[in-house]
């Protein structure tokens, strides 16, 4: 039986927000992924009989390759493999490998010491000449393993698929039921009863786990065994690394001034928590500092240590890093520390809004520290628990929950959401359920009806959340050391390195003049979002009230009505959607309005400065090359679009035009091969057509 490896010294928290220790919650991606070769196997596998059969002469990358894929045909056919004999050469290294049936060749005979009781444990080995021989050869500098010799004869009988998972090759414990059984043990579960426990989370019946229980029994003994071992070294690991890292942050402190680190230390004087950020950083928070977004999401095994990260959004959409922190646990007082210091490396200025994970703990530390921040719960990690916690009592129901659970969230109206969740409650038969609860009480900081008036600056959308969870997994890895984690983080958080969204050209789809307006003053990325609601607001029709505010409703939907309040004295303009007060772009209903006022332009004061082109974090110098360039490709594109439409009224037209540009782009393209190289290279992405 094997345990699978762990392949990074992080992995996603587990204990669940609800505080009961015997409750956890798994993530997509925990389950260790196949690699390409199973990948493989399994898309040309629906059958046994679909599965091609190695033959001579078949060829594959490497040895590992070769390996899975007859040990993926052998799982199929009902019997399982292992390696047998490899031959070396000074020139090729490993050059010849040879796979072989489980029970290929016969146990060799034990001497029994004379006067001692030995158990005779028979064999399962029995002469079966099922095989695979590989041989390497160098093809064009490129390694390749070709299949010399295969017989798939056995002299034994081949297990049925209910048996053959039980082979020790195929019983692993993947690294999410190591952390699981570990934690059952600790508490006192015996086996038997933690089988019992996986079994029943897991949704299946008795005996269908993927291991045996005493694969559980042996895993937690050797566990135990290594941990009394390695416990010593562990712990000296840990103290030398958190020392390394902070030797580290003192030396980038003296290369680079702007630098900022802190950190704590326990009784003992050992390092206990330590938090750092950059200079880049602290500017990047100057500009864009408004809403942050605090992850807390990895912990790392070897170190015990709960990893945070400061992050924000740019006037480009893109995710940007403000500082991180170590923790030594998830108390109070740490969370505390970690916000304390953090407001400080920014100055003295904490945000408008902070978006965390569902977390109580973490909860009532920015309710101490940040009395003056709004608390948002990020829906996108409770959606990734919901599976977790409802898709056992509720089974097939569950599909049809989450469904209406998303629908919930986007109500806008706190009584109605209330009103809609008891009688989902009710229909479901959840009242009692812990997590429902839990929930419900901290509705006020996840569901849209009770944040939609908090500026959340567009980071609670699902592509802001997959990417900052592109940029986790970009730095945890396969880090060893602390050291080599801090240089990543500094690697990943450079500016510098980030691929900013050039100022192209972005068509415009009305002919209203604020949308021509707003293409100059807003980033591609805040336009495109004001433009998706111009072109709506031509779907709307207003009608007057008498108090001169305004209804705003679809011309084909008779509910969802919005109300538009517009005080022309002081070019204010309010709807009850509040999308303006939560992105920060204008809604449809208000464009809608204003386009009836016969306005050209909108107020300056809805063109936020964080949305602004000129609050790029750009250099100077790149940023006028960026601008100028904006320029020619806009005149180059209205040319070539007028040439094009001029051309298009006739074949005699069109005919000339294309021989004649054909001849000219011809001798322009000469010229400019035979003209020397500049230093300063133009962006190839920037095109008129992009």
């Amino acid at each position: 039986m094997n345990s699978a490896a762990s392949k990074s010294i992080w992995y996603r928290r587990q204990q669940c927000p609800c505080g009961d220790w015997k409750c956890y919650i798994t993530h997509e991606g925990d389950v260790e992924e196949p690699s390409t070769a199973s990948q493989l196997a399994k898309y040309n596998t629906t059958s046994t009989e679909a599965m091609v059969a190695p033959y001579v002469g078949m060829v594959f990358k490497s040895d590992e390759d070769a390996f899975e894929y007859y040990g993926n045909f052998a799982r199929k056919n009902g019997f399982s493999i292992r390696k047998e004999r490899s031959r070396l050469s000074p020139q090729l290294g490993v050059y010849k490998r040879d796979f072989v049936c489980y029970r290929s060749g016969f146990a060799p005979a034990r001497k029994k010491p004379t006067g001692e009781h030995h158990r005779d444990r028979k064999s399962v080995r029995c002469g079966c000449d099922a095989k695979m021989y590989l041989s390497k050869e160098v093809v064009d500098g490129v390694s390749q393993w070709f299949v010399v010799q295969f017989s798939n004869v056995h002299n034994h009988e081949l297990l049925e698929d209910d048996q053959v998972r039980l082979l020790p090759a195929y019983r692993k414990i993947h690294e999410v039921d190591q952390e699981r059984i570990l934690l059952l043990s600790k508490a006192g579960f015996p086996t038997h009863r933690i089988v019992k426990v996986l079994e029943m989370e897991k949704g299946i019946q008795g005996g269908q786990l993927p291991f045996l229980e005493r694969d559980v029994r042996n895993f937690i003994q050797n566990r135990k065994r290594v941990v009394q071992e390695n416990d010593a070294l562990l712990s000296e690991k840990r103290e030398n690394d958190t020392t390394e890292l902070l030797e580290a942050c003192k030396a980038t402190k003296e290369a680079d001034e702007n630098f900022v680190y802190d950190f704590t230390v326990d009784e003992s004087d050992k390092v206990e928590n330590i938090a750092w950020s950059y200079g880049e950083s602290v500017h990047a928070y100057n500009v864009f500092g408004d809403v942050v977004y605090f992850d807390t999401t990895y912990r790392s095994i070897t170190y015990g240590m709960l990893f945070g990260a400061w992050f924000g959004i740019d006037n480009h959409g893109k995710t940007i890093f403000f500082g991180c922190v170590l923790l030594q646990d998830e108390t109070h007082r740490s969370f505390a520390w970690a916000l304390q210091t953090f407001v400080q490396f920014m100055k003295g200025r904490p945000p408008q809004a902070v978006i965390t994970d569902l977390d109580p703990g973490l909860r009532d530390a920015i309710e101490s520290e940040l009395p003056t921040t709004q608390h948002v719960i990020s829906v996108w990690n409770i959606l990734a628990k919901l599976s977790s916690w409802f898709s056992l009592p509720l089974e097939l129901q569950y599909a049809e929950f989450k469904s209406e659970f998303e629908a919930l969230y986007c109500l806008e109206v706190p009584d109605e959401f209330d009103l809609r969740w008891n009688q989902m409650v009710s229909r479901f038969g959840l009242s009692s359920d812990k997590h429902i609860t839990l929930l419900f009480s901290l509705r006020a900081s996840w569901a849209l009806a009770f944040i939609r008036g908090y500026f959340l600056a567009q980071m609670t959308t699902e592509l802001y959340a997959k990417s900052v969870d592109a940029f986790l997994k970009g730095i945890f890895n396969a880090q060893t050391c602390l050291r080599s984690f801090f240089e990543q983080v500094g690697v990943s958080s450079n500016f510098q390195s980030h691929e900013f969204e050039e100022m192209q050209y972005v068509h415009s789809k009305t002919c209203i003049p604020i949308e021509e307006h707003a293409r100059s003053t807003l980033t591609p990325f805040a336009f495109r979002a004001l433009q998706h609601e111009v072109v709506l607001a031509m779907q709307y029709a207003a009608s007057e009230m008498s108090t001169g505010s305004y209804l705003v409703r679809h011309f084909s939907k008779m509910e969802g009505e919005r109300l538009v309040i517009w005080i022309p004295e002081e070019e204010q303009i309010h709807c009850s959607c509040k999308e303006f007060e939560f992105s920060g772009i204008l809604c449809r209903h208000a464009l809608r309005i204003l386009v009836m006022k016969n306005y050209f332009q909108l107020p300056e004061k809805y063109f936020l400065s964080r949305w602004r082109r000129e609050s790029t974090l750009i250099p100077y110098d790149d940023r006028n090359t960026q601008n100028g360039d904006d320029e020619w490709f806009q005149e180059f594109h209205s040319l070539t679009a007028t040439l094009f439409t001029e051309s298009s009224m006739s074949k005699e037209r069109s005919d000339y035009v294309h021989k004649e540009l054909t001849k000219e782009i011809t001798r322009l393209l000469n010229e400019v091969r035979g003209m020397p190289p500049s230093e300063e290279v133009m962006d190839s992405t920037l095109s008129p057509t992009s």
